[in-house]
């Protein structure tokens, strides 16, 4: 039987000494063996953990720009604006969101025991908690005492909350796509990286958000 391919790491550095000093759970987002050829699925991670890390960049951007002007400007909220509120709502939203990533990780861990209904079940539970969010957002937008074009407050609200419901909405549609291939007889019998780099992006949508809640809602002025 001939033996698939490998690709020899000649790299002056050793990286495979080097992600054995790391955590397990960081090991799964980088390749092995030196470049395998069959290590599809940990290439896959790290392509998609890098294309994370340009998106975290145009967050940073975002938030840089929201922390400068918001201690720079005087006169942050018009007169008569109260601002984002840390409403019921919101708060509800929060919590709904951040419980979602520990579903959705019970669910990955189902699907790689083999577990494909309790897969599904918590996976459906996971689109239906994105789901749930993105009404809240557009609830609160609905609400909200200012719109867009109200000052640095405005603008800057409705930039980090869309882009960041923009991604909500990536991660649900991706969510919905990995749910009907599941139903494809033996899809993942051989690799599952489909889901484990949609469950990554839910991760760091939660993260992404615990920051902009902090700044939006926490920090008063």
């Amino acid at each position: 039987m001939q033996r698939p391919p490998t690709h020899i790491d000649e790299s002056p550095i050793r990286f495979d000494l080097w992600r054995e000093r790391l955590p397990n759970w960081l090991q799964r987002f980088l390749p092995t063996g030196g470049g395998n050829h069959e290590d599809q699925h940990g290439k896959g991670l790290f392509g998609f953990a890098i294309f994370l890390l340009s998106e975290s960049i145009i967050f940073l951007s975002f938030i840089f720009t929201y922390v400068v002007l918001r201690l720079t400007t005087k006169n942050w909220l018009p007169p008569g604006i109260s601002g984002p509120e840390l409403s019921r709502l919101v708060v509800i939203n929060t919590v709904v969101l951040l419980s979602s990533s520990f579903v959705i990780q019970i669910a990955e861990n189902a699907l790689k025991r083999n577990h494909l209904k309790k897969f599904r079940w918590l996976w459906l539970i996971t689109i239906a908690m994105g789901s749930y969010f993105l009404v809240g957002l557009l609830i609160e937008w609905k609400n909200i005492d200012f719109k867009i074009t109200t000052g640095l407050v405005g603008s800057t609200f409705y930039l980090l909350t869309g882009f960041h419901g923009l991604h909500v909405l990536a991660g649900v549609v991706l969510q919905i796509i990995m749910l009907i291939r599941s139903f494809i007889p033996g899809n993942y019998n051989k690799t599952h990286f489909g889901t484990s780099a949609t469950t990554l992006f839910w991760h760091f949508v939660d993260v992404i958000w615990v920051f902009l809640f902090s700044l939006i809602y926490l920090w008063r002025a």
